[in-house]
């Protein structure tokens, strides 16, 4: 199977050199794409120096542009299995044979690597950890789907679900809407522990105010797709 690693990466003219070096080191049998969007540092500089394999965006997309212009470079080059991975280092690219087995073998359409199975590494504030656990039950609640770690970027899909994201991939802050959405279209997910880390520099997007919006917008997304859905059947 053709395997890509969707790395978006806006500002991470820190990481992204380390982040490729470590994903060719541990994973050499997989291709990768970088998505700068619109970086206002040096980040693009650093790729082409590097010859790295990248796209870049005219304008800032946010994170959510930035992962569905990942599947459409994955639906366009007829990939069979796509995986997101941060460009900040957080995610690990040793676990990236864990997050595809699963699809390999035909047990899943969607596998995410999760923090909060074995509990080690990196487990994130004790605030966000609740709120994630607030997103999981309502997840749970609006479409069945069990997911400890819905949040987590790190997350690989299949050839069905890459056509489904490259045309239809929620714009901000899009993890959890993901899920839902794939789980109303019938995707059978699973979850494998994985070891995250702490961003090797720079700082996450979502501030203390911006947790605050994320909850209630991704909340009322959510929401919205079981009640779009809903209203579909």
């Amino acid at each position: 199977m053709r395997v890509l690693v969707i790395i978006p990466a806006y500002n991470e003219s820190k990481n992204i050199k380390s982040v490729i070096e470590s994903l060719k080191r541990e994973a050499p049998q997989v291709d990768y794409i970088i998505v700068n969007d619109c970086s206002k540092d040096n980040t693009a500089q650093i790729c082409k120096e590097n010859y790295f394999n990248m796209v870049s965006h005219p304008i800032n997309l946010g994170i959510g542009g930035g992962v569905q212009t990942g599947y459409i470079y994955a639906l366009t080059n007829n990939y069979d299995i796509a995986i997101q991975m941060d460009g900040d280092g957080q995610h690990d690219p040793k676990f990236i044979k864990d997050l595809i087995r699963p699809i390999i073998n035909d047990e899943a359409d969607i596998v995410i690597g999760s923090r909060f199975i074995n509990g080690e590494g990196f487990q994130s504030s004790r605030m966000r950890r609740m709120g994630i656990r607030f997103l999981s039950s309502l997840i749970l609640f609006c479409c069945g789907a069990k997911v400890k770690d819905v949040t987590s970027g790190f997350r690989a899909v299949n050839k069905r679900f890459i056509e489904l994201y490259a045309n239809n991939y929620a714009q901000d802050y899009p993890e959890p809407e993901a899920i839902v959405f794939a789980k109303l279209m019938g995707a059978r997910i699973k979850e494998v522990p994985v070891i995250m880390k702490e961003r090797n520099s720079g700082k996450s997007s979502i501030n203390k105010w911006k947790s605050i919006y994320y909850m209630i917008k991704v909340s009322m997304a959510i929401l919205l797709y079981r009640a779009t859905f809903e209203m579909g059947d």
